[in-house]
């Protein structure tokens, strides 16, 4: 079985999902990767130590914007030069534009929210979460290439250590992958880690009371040094950015602790954030349901709670 795996970068580096993937593909066997945009071999360089065995480097300024359809034919070139088996992709919003172009491309399968892939009989098989994450099912594909679509935080990167080969791919876009400009890159501002590599999370829910307490969960994130994440309802009231969202509807993750304050646990929150190492539950509510699967709970006034614990977190840190 070949298979690549195609490694998103963003500031110079391939993203941490992307690498868990990669890592994920060479426990399976050997496994190469595709980088794409402008400026990138540096980056392209350091997937060797996650297990790649080949880097496809696409570097050309066409790709410097990070536009679906121009790696899409990048894509398809390499799968149909080289006669890849899998294609498998790490969640993110340009991951998925390019997984869903290439199947359509290729007219090849796509599964996608991919907890897993397993070796059984010498076919692969997904594992996929369903009826909010209580199962697992099995999935597979019913022709080749398969492409796989991993949800965030499936995996772990492993470095192994090992150097890639690095072999530029060829660019040739298709004239209707040129019409669409990017004409400006938005990035919210934001301090610390990112949730999706973050060890450490401090998560804030409607349970904080006005968007102005969120100061309590900021400041306990920056004492442990991890990243601070929301609740649905909290970014559907405006109190912080989506980019935040723990959820079935926004991001999974897996830190070795998060704190949940003020979050009762509902199961659309508790489908992003059960892989967590340690779970941690504030809240003033005995009854609620994150209590069911926290490692440890503290039922009191957040309000109380958290200032005292990010002072004693201060004090030993000082």
């Amino acid at each position: 079985m070949t298979t690549l795996v195609f490694l998103e970068h963003h500031g110079g580096e391939l993203v941490r999902n992307a690498l868990a993937v990669l890592s994920k593909g060479a426990s399976l066997g050997d496994v190469d990767g595709v980088v794409s945009g402008s400026g990138v071999r540096d980056a392209a360089a350091k997937a060797g130590a996650f297990g790649a065995k080949k880097v496809w480097v696409a570097d050309d300024p066409s790709l410097e914007a990070p536009l679906p359809q121009p790696r899409v034919d990048v894509l398809e070139r390499l799968v149909r030069d080289n006669g890849y088996d899998a294609v498998l992709f790490g969640q993110s919003v340009l991951a998925a534009d390019v997984a869903a172009g290439l199947a359509a491309r290729l007219d090849a399968g796509l599964n996608w929210d991919l907890a897993d892939l397993v070796e059984q009989g010498g076919k692969l098989v997904g594992k996929r979460p369903a009826l909010q994450d209580s199962v697992i099912v099995d999935v597979g594909w019913k022709s080749e290439p398969r492409l796989a679509l991993f949800r965030s935080g499936a995996f772990d990167p492993q470095e192994t250590g090992g150097d890639a080969e690095i072999e530029d791919a060829p660019v040739e876009l298709q004239d209707f992958s040129t019409v669409a400009t990017m004409v400006e890159q938005a990035h919210a501002e934001s301090e610390g880690p990112s949730i999706e590599d973050a060890q450490v999370i401090v998560a804030g829910g409607r349970g904080l009371g006005a968007p102005e307490n969120f100061k309590l969960v900021e400041e306990l994130a920056q004492a442990l040094g991890g990243a601070v994440a929301a609740t649905r309802a909290v970014v559907d009231a405006g109190w912080y950015p989506y980019s935040t969202q723990v959820g079935q509807t926004g991001k999974s993750v897996s830190p070795k602790l998060y704190v949940a304050v003020g979050i009762s646990g509902a199961i659309q929150h508790k489908v992003g954030m059960q892989s967590s190492g340690t779970i941690v539950a504030i809240n003033k509510d005995g009854n609620a349901p994150i209590f069911e699967f926290a490692d440890l709970g503290v039922v009191g006034d957040l309000h109380e709670i958290v200032p005292k614990l990010t002072e004693l977190l201060k004090q030993r840190g000082s």
